[in-house]
């Protein structure tokens, strides 16, 4: 196939930002309607929608998720009649999570309605780091498109974070939760533990390459972290400091260690910690000056993470479970 001959459409953000980090962005012809990154692929033509409201609450997501996949119904829904007019060569879409984005079999049984077009579909499935440069090599091999520099240069920036932090004795890890959803608790998971513990921290409640569950929030007061950080999936900055804010209502939690001490954190989940790309380099880093200021300063503060900010406790605008 011709250089000219190829026509990507990704369903997914970050394998749209492994593409653009490949030099390939020319060649992406349509992408979701949460690929934002980087800004020249936002006026591609648009190929899902979501069935659900994202400025929703957190509880009325969640439900509306579970109200969804319990009717054997997906959460997206593909633009079957764009991806006739553009005539994808390849489409790139994902097999981790139903609740990401649109899932591999709602990508198969789209192309199979397709009647000019038979396009090559790329799953992506990262359950690690190490599954995620995976998938960037893999893209690269696909392209015909070298990924070693790029790779090279994401092993450089982990490694400069562990020699920073060598020499660090357990008792300056802080313990950390990573909380990926407000109302349920849900806690992070996949790669987020490993991120973590590279950066310095001892993680709590998820294991490296698990799957986000509930998190009870006696277990939380029972574990106590030194450190709490919010990175709520699809959610930016100004929407994780709102949804955090709730958090603030429970009566148990200025009990936690962390609250005290002032170390709860939100982030820009939606940029960084959940999409399993390139940018897990910068969620890295972002982590690395979160648990440790006095030796990391990358200047992400106020883009991709800040203190929690605790507004008036009087009144409380949502009912937390």
């Amino acid at each position: 196939m011709k250089d000219h001959d190829i026509r990507i459409v990704s369903l997914i953000p970050s394998g749209t930002e492994i593409l653009a980090s490949l030099g390939l962005s020319k060649y992406i012809v349509g992408r979701s309607h949460e690929c934002d990154y980087p800004p020249e692929i936002t006026n591609l033509p648009i190929c899902t929608t979501a069935r659900l409201n994202s400025k929703a609450s957190s509880r009325d997501i969640h439900d509306g998720i579970n109200n969804l996949l319990q009717s054997s119904l997906s959460i997206y829904q593909i633009k079957i009649e764009v991806l006739e007019q553009l005539q994808p060569t390849h489409i790139i879409t994902q097999d981790q999570c139903d609740v990401c984005a649109a899932s591999l079999s709602d990508v198969e049984q789209a192309v199979g309605k397709l009647i000019h077009t038979k396009p090559e579909i790329i799953s992506l499935q990262p359950q690690t780091l190490k599954d995620v440069w995976g998938d960037i090599e893999r893209i690269g091999n696909t392209f015909q498109v070298d990924s070693v520099k790029i790779l090279e240069n994401l092993e450089a920036r982990v490694k400069i974070c562990q020699r920073k932090l060598e020499g660090l004795s357990l008792k300056e890890m802080p313990t950390v939760a990573c909380i990926e959803w407000t109302d349920p608790l849900l806690f992070a998971a996949n790669w987020i533990p490993e991120l973590v513990n590279l950066a310095g921290g001892q993680t709590l409640f998820s294991i490296m390459g698990g799957t986000a569950a509930h998190l009870h929030w006696e277990t939380l007061i029972t574990r106590n972290p030194d450190i709490i950080i919010l990175m709520p999936c699809g959610f930016n900055l100004q929407r994780t400091q709102q949804e955090a804010e709730l958090l603030t209502y429970r009566p148990e939690w200025e009990t936690l260690h962390a609250v005290k001490a002032g170390r709860v954190y939100v982030t820009d989940g939606n940029s960084y910690f959940n999409r399993p790309g390139p940018r897990l380099a910068d969620s890295l880093e972002i982590l690395a000056e979160i648990l440790h200021p006095e030796i990391f300063d990358y200047g992400y503060k106020g883009i991709g993470w800040e203190s929690l900010k605790v507004a008036n406790l009087a009144q409380p605008t949502a009912k937390n479970r």
